[in-house]
């Protein structure tokens, strides 16, 4: 037994120094790890730093604006135009957001005011329009040249103010009470409300509208016997609603067309005596806001005139 000890021994010891040494090895082998470790570290930080500042030169490099220089090199002549130079800069125009609210009830004001006073002019313009062309019209019947028959100017004309005041003192011997009759200048107009003469929207003559013309006729047969007469046709700005006529013109047209013939050829009155007008929607004697304004322009004017036309022997 004491053999078998002595002879364990020295192995255990060499043993126990193989394990210290290799305790060593590894402690060497840690600390060579850990400052290789530490190198690479150092070369990564080194290496993002001259990155970023490669980056921040080159950020710089490229807001730094190139200079351009427009000066011809040695030796090379300057050219004869020259660069055009910057525009100046224009004067701002005032916008309304500068303004205060006096200014803008001012401004407001002014053009309301104006607004006022064109109108204004355009209906006097309208009035004066439509009293021309009712005088155009009737010199033109006027200036018609008589039948070879006819020995006098087919035109007796009186004195002006005789004429009128004539045409005033006939005007009450009318009896038309449920037509509305009134003086206008120089000339008679009787107004016949279209619902009564024709059929909506048409020029199609309604019985009760026939026996209304013959009644009409009868009373300017008796006291404006040889007086020229225009038919004249007016119209609203509806009428035309759902109707198969293009304009305002084509109806009132039709419409006087129908009481012209009946007339010159229902009744005594000639058609030497006689012309037509036709107004459309031109004319409103009230506004078309209404609907009783806009009843009241649909309609046929009868217009007297103080001129008279020369008797003939036949019609």
């Amino acid at each position: 037994m004491g053999n078998s000890v002595e002879i364990n021994r020295p192995k255990a010891l060499l043993g126990v120094r193989v394990f210290s040494i290799l305790q060593t090895f590894m402690s060497l082998f840690e600390i060579v790890l850990g400052m290789y470790r530490n190198r690479v570290l150092v070369a990564c930080v080194l290496s993002a730093s001259a990155v970023s500042l490669g980056c921040s030169n080159l950020m710089r490099r490229e807001q730094t604006p190139a200079t351009i220089s427009l000066e011809p090199p040695p030796g090379v002549a300057a050219p004869a135009h020259t660069l055009p130079q910057p525009l100046p800069s224009l004067p701002q125009t005032p916008s309304y957001s500068s303004l205060d609210n006096a200014q803008l009830e001012a401004a407001l004001t002014r053009s309301q005011t104006e607004n006022q006073i064109m109108q204004e002019e355009l209906s006097a313009i309208r009035q004066q329009l439509a009293s021309t062309t009712t005088q155009l019209a009737a010199s033109r019947v006027v200036g018609r040249p008589g039948s070879a028959g006819d020995i006098t100017s087919p035109l007796v004309t009186p004195s002006a103010a005789g004429a009128i005041a004539a045409m005033q003192s006939a005007m009450g011997q009318l009896s038309l009470e449920d037509l509305q009759v009134r003086l206008d200048g120089g000339v008679i107009r009787i107004e016949v409300p279209s619902e009564r003469l024709f059929e909506s929207g048409t020029p199609n003559l309604l019985p009760a509208g026939a026996s209304l013309l013959t009644q009409l006729a009868k009373e300017l047969e008796r006291v404006f016997p040889r007086h020229y007469l225009g038919i004249e046709g007016h119209l609203d700005t509806d009428s035309l609603t759902g109707s198969s006529w293009q304009s305002a013109h084509q109806l009132t047209t039709a419409q006087a067309s129908t009481v012209f013939d009946f007339l010159t050829t229902r009744t005594p009155l000639s058609d030497r005596q006689m012309f037509l007008v036709a107004h459309g929607a031109n004319h409103p004697v009230v506004s078309n806001a209404t609907t009783a304004g806009r009843q009241r322009n649909r309609r046929i004017e009868c217009v007297i005139y103080p001129e008279q036309a020369a008797a003939s022997s036949s019609r």
